[in-house]
């Protein structure tokens, strides 16, 4: 009885470690991509809070009461573009040089609106682990793609 039992464990040997070497490389994608995930939501969640301070810097400057309606300068579009890379306005004499390729940012007022503005900002994100998955017919599927984050606000 105890020979049978000692020659089915010894069948069974080397099935774990064949098991693992087969799960491991998937397993580890599996981890990347998710990780990978993650940092397009954190990015996502940076454009989003850059694109809401700011409208609500452009908002808060954007607003001529002689006019009653949103007109912004080029000089203030200067700077809440600063604001929205940056976190902080440029000084005065505002040039857009030291701004990241793949970001654009657009400020407009809002059309069909006296009052409101408009901030878009557009990021191409591409991921750490590669550029693009390999075809072996046609052409590759690249995997970078834009993120948009967009925030409209009233001007004060």
């Amino acid at each position: 009885m105890e020979l049978h039992r000692l020659k089915r464990a010894r069948r069974q040997q080397g099935v774990a470690i064949v098991e693992f070497t087969l799960t491991l490389p998937l397993l580890l994608l599996t981890l990347l991509v998710f990780g990978e995930f993650g940092r397009m939501l954190y990015q996502y969640n940076s454009l989003l809070q850059g694109s809401r301070d700011a409208a609500r810097y452009v908002a808060s400057r954007a607003w001529n009461a002689t006019l009653g309606q949103v007109e912004v300068s080029p000089d203030l579009e200067c700077m809440t573009k600063y604001v929205a890379v940056f976190g902080a306005p440029s000084a005065p004499p505002c040039s857009l040089s030291g701004m990241p390729a793949n970001t654009t940012v657009q400020v407009a007022k809002v059309a069909g609106t006296t009052d409101h503005v408009q901030v878009t900002i557009s990021y191409v994100f591409s991921p750490l682990i590669a550029s693009g998955i390999p075809a072996f017919v046609g052409n590759s599927v690249a995997l970078n793609f834009p993120l948009v984050a967009t925030t409209v606000m009233r001007a004060l």
